[in-house]
């Protein structure tokens, strides 16, 4: 009975602290003509302190999105359009020569930001991936023999091209793996189009102002993390997890000559994490095993490795998270 009265003193706190969730939306609705999944999974990877990849063809809004939601939070914001002949100084800076001074000085890239949009992100070889995975994993920036702490909040909301398209780099797994998030942008429907053509026809001049700081997104995190996890769906979450590695020990014996590795510990964590930000959002203080299957498919698609026999019948990640979630047992 205790516990009871927990949980709903904590729905009630989280009810009250995710009321600016609600702004949130109704501000990037003012600029975004449906694409409620991308929107959703902008302020997931917000909450949870999590980079996201958006994977689209060109057009799509993923840009724009980006833009408007750093628009709404009054923060520090920087675009980095990546091309074959970006350099990783290009991103984190580098050591110039100061000639009133006699001596070198650090330039700091545009990576030092709160939010860094990473644009077209598989246009770029792989020395400037590497120079990002650092500044992901770690917060951090080492320019020459100095580190420099990169400011709180610190999210990389990257864009890239599907991989058939011409003139892209596939991402290391390894930096792949640093995105809580890989979300999948499709077209949008038939009347949202219509919406869109009206909508920049009309060229109405969209007055985007900040409804928030960056403190208050610290402040919001902190309180993620009071969203409530049963252990019941700590097992759910692992199993899932398991399942990718180990499918025959979850009768998915089709599976294992399909996957050529499974999600790491990072992808439990994730799952984990973004379940919590997804109750928040739905201003609920505990997760249900809804949340967890709600987020599954961008927290796993790109953790999951394929073979080539995979490849071969076309089966995508997709199809065997699927596969997971339908046979996993749901608490």
């Amino acid at each position: 009975m205790a516990e009871a009265i927990d949980i709903r003193e904590l729905n009630e706190r989280i009810e009250k602290h995710s009321a600016f969730v609600t702004n949130l939306l109704a501000g990037m609705d003012q600029a975004i003509i449906g694409q409620k999944h991308l929107v959703e999974s902008l302020l997931l990877g917000l909450l949870s302190d999590g980079h996201v990849l958006l994977e689209g063809v060109p057009g799509l809004a993923k840009t724009k999105a980006i833009k408007t939601l750093a628009s709404l939070i009054d923060a520090q914001f920087s675009r980095i359009q990546f091309t074959p002949d970006l350099l990783p100084a290009d991103v984190i800076g580098t050591m110039i020569y100061s000639q009133k001074d006699g001596e070198f000085k650090s330039k700091k890239g545009p990576i030092f930001a709160n939010f860094v949009l990473a644009d077209e992100i598989n246009r770029a070889p792989a020395k400037v991936q590497s120079a990002l995975l650092e500044a992901m994993q770690e917060r951090q920036v080492t320019i020459s023999t100095t580190t420099y702490e990169l400011p709180k909040p610190f999210l990389v909301l990257a864009t890239q091209n599907p991989i058939e398209q011409e003139g892209t780099y596939p991402l290391p797994e390894a930096q792949v793996d640093r995105f809580m998030l890989k979300v999948v942008i499709d077209y949008p429907k038939l009347d949202e189009e219509k919406k869109i053509i009206r909508q920049n026809i009309a060229q109405e001049k969209l007055d985007i102002r900040p409804i928030m700081g960056t403190a208050e997104i610290e402040d919001a995190r902190k309180v993620v993390r009071q969203v409530y996890i049963d252990e019941k769906i700590e097992q759910y979450i692992a199993d899932i997890v398991f399942a990718t590695r180990y499918p025959e020990k979850y009768g998915l014996k089709e599976l294992k000559g399909l996957i050529g590795f499974g999600g790491s510990p990072r992808a439990s964590i994730n799952l984990a994490l973004a379940a919590r930000s997804y109750a928040f959002i739905k201003h609920r203080g505990y997760v249900i095993p809804e949340d967890v299957r709600a987020v599954s498919q961008d927290v796993l698609r790109h953790r999951i490795g394929l073979t080539y026999e995979a490849e071969a019948s076309n089966v995508t990640s997709e199809e065997i998270i699927s596969k997971i979630l339908n046979k996993v047992e749901v608490p």
